[in-house]
């Protein structure tokens, strides 16, 4: 039976159609897919088999020892090989997790050597803002784009060409997520000590569409607000989009970006 359904799980896929090949995943956008997918397969395989395991175990000891007669079974303290399965078997299976999950951690979180764009994102109580720095449409100057829990930003992506996400906090710790990217990060606020002042990872969108973005981390009063849109798009459009900012006004650093690299309460080189 373990096997039927562990060979079942194999012919899953994130690109199905179907929501249950998919395993409950949205259909993947970035080419940080395979990594996620594959651990969270694992996952899925290695829980049916300790599902079957479990209830095939309790189901033989239904039946095995099922009361027969008025005479009461032989008594025992303990069950030396059955106490050595129930706590050698969970110490294997969550370091075989552990591997795994460094494994892809690893890979999801290799940086691409030169990306194509550099994107700093600033996440604070409750909206965020994306700053597109050096971009050749707009002659090198850094313009942005901006939401409010009422209004939600926009964030612009070029498709199949690598952005490196800064991540930026001028209060508390966000998440920064986008669900089709199979990835998320915190959103950490300023650093001290010689510590750099942000998270960051690189991701090269594999798809264009609209996703939604959110904030991962519960962080206040309007958490569930935080959200934004993520457009991946021609490269053209792209470049037309940075060229609207412009003409918009909205150049330099989007607000709460130059206080994102200082820790709330503390002035300026006070560490104490």
């Amino acid at each position: 039976m373990s096997a039927a359904a562990v060979l079942v799980l194999t012919g899953c896929s994130p690109y199905d159609e179907s929501d249950i090949k998919r395993l409950a995943l949205p259909v993947p956008a970035s080419d940080r897919t395979e990594p996620v997918w594959n651990l969270w397969l694992g996952a899925w395989i290695a829980v049916l088999v300790v599902f079957v395991g479990v209830f095939g175990l309790m189901l033989y000891a239904m039946i095995r020892f099922r009361k027969r007669d008025d005479v009461a079974p032989s008594q025992i303290r303990y069950h030396l090989p059955l106490e050595a399965l129930y706590t050698i078997a969970p110490c294997i299976i969550v370091a075989v997790f552990f591997f795994h999950t460094v494994v892809a951690q690893n890979a999801i979180l290799k940086e691409v050597k030169n990306p194509d764009h550099e994107i700093v994102v600033v996440g604070s109580k409750w909206q965020w803002a994306f700053d597109y720095i050096d971009e050749e449409a707009v002659e090198g100057e850094e313009v942005f784009d901006i939401g409010t829990p009422a209004d939600p930003a926009n964030l612009y992506l070029p498709v199949n060409e690598s952005v490196r996400f800064i991540l930026k906090s001028p209060d508390v710790i966000h998440s920064f997520w986008i669900p089709e990217f199979y990835f998320k990060l915190d959103v950490m606020p300023g650093r001290i000590n010689g510590q750099k002042a942000h998270n960051s990872f690189d991701v090269t969108p594999t798809r264009e569409g609209t996703f939604t973005g959110r904030c991962a981390e519960l962080c206040g009063l309007y958490h569930s607000r935080m959200i934004f849109k993520v457009h991946v798009v021609s490269r053209a459009e792209y470049d037309k989009h940075l060229t609207e900012l412009k003409k918009l006004g909205q150049v330099g650093q989007p607000v709460g970006a130059k206080r994102a690299d200082e820790i709330a309460g503390l002035e300026n080189g006070d560490e104490h």
